[in-house]
């Protein structure tokens, strides 16, 4: 058996085990080839992912979000029992594609244009956050009086 060895087993990197699966996944979707697609900038926080899907309707699709992953499915449900197919190159397979979402990342809309799905997502610039810690200082031995320090954090801006 072969162990494997994690960059995110360091001490130093508390709560981030989550991003170790995050990272199993995306290698298995990376792993997939179809159906092709594109991810493009629109806006200062928009995306947008386009997945070429030619022969696939919008009854034969499905867009989700499943526990931060955007997941896309294609099944065809037309009977081709009566059509005889000399060649037969264009893919009619059930197939899915997967993306992991960051943490805030909102789906806006997914529509059927020319055989391209196109789904748009939208990552809201957070707040930035300042918060407040207590510092106390338990008594000691002699029963010395317990004081409290409160430290101010905020975030560090370097533009």
């Amino acid at each position: 058996m072969v162990t494997r060895l994690s960059v995110f087993n360091s001490p130093l990197l508390l709560g981030f085990d989550q991003f170790e699966r995050v990272l199993d996944r995306v290698a298995k979707s990376s792993a997939e080839g179809y159906p092709p697609y594109n991810i493009e900038q629109i806006g200062d926080n928009g995306l947008r992912i386009t997945l070429a899907v030619a022969g696939f309707s919008d009854d034969d699709l499905s867009v989700t979000t499943e526990d931060n992953q955007l997941v896309i499915r294609g099944r065809q449900t037309r009977d081709d029992a009566d059509r005889v197919f000399l060649h037969r190159g264009i893919a009619t397979r059930q197939w899915q594609r997967s993306f992991v979402l960051a943490e805030g990342i909102v789906v806006k809309g997914a529509w059927l244009d020319n055989g391209l799905l196109n789904i748009d997502l939208e990552r809201p610039m957070p707040e930035p956050k300042v918060c407040q810690i207590k510092i106390e200082t338990k008594a000691g031995p002699a029963g010395e009086r317990k004081t409290t320090r409160t430290i101010e954090m905020k975030p560090d801006y370097r533009e």
